[in-house]
């Protein structure tokens, strides 16, 4: 009777491992700043700022300009002129305020297009790995407060071969 039930325990629990569900875990923040697109991503975009910068730079040096020249001139100006001469300078600075919110718009779209490029990339990489290795779950380092290391599978090396990269 004693080898009846050892026996059905022994047939129990290795029926619990054959179904052992595996985790893992990857650090995404490394994979990513290990891709080269992600380099190319942020010098393009740091340019695309420098640019917009420079551009801003220039409107706000062309309405001082305006502005100075404008306080020189105004006791010798007509009220007409004068009057025209501030709704320029008026409509520069509005302008200059467009611009500035148009560049943050351009530069956070541009900054979400090319980082949806990367997630994707890595996301596809983490399915196959999961896919491959027969995980039920990969979950990211980042955003889970703890992760038992003895339990779940650390695969951040994995999707880095996976997508080519050291």
């Amino acid at each position: 009777m004693k080898k009846i039930i050892i026996c059905a325990i022994c047939a129990f629990c290795g029926l619990f491992t054959a179904n052992a569900q595996k985790f893992g875990h990857v650090n995404l923040q490394e994979v990513m700043q290990a891709m080269p697109e992600f380099t190319e991503a942020q010098n393009e975009l740091k340019k695309l700022e420098e640019q917009y910068s420079n551009d801003l730079k220039q409107m706000q040096d062309e309405i001082q300009r305006k502005a100075e020249a404008f306080d020189k001139e105004q006791a010798t100006l007509p009220d007409n002129i004068k009057q025209r001469r501030q709704q320029e300078i008026q409509d520069s600075y509005q302008k200059y305020q467009e611009s500035l919110q148009d560049n943050q718009q351009a530069l956070q779209k541009a900054e979400q297009e090319k980082m949806a490029v990367i997630q994707q990339k890595m996301l596809d990489a983490v399915k196959a790995i999961g896919q491959e290795g027969g995980y039920v779950y990969i979950m990211t380092t980042n955003s889970i407060p703890y992760i038992s290391t003895t339990l779940s599978t650390d695969v951040t090396a994995q999707v880095k071969t996976k997508l080519g990269l050291k």
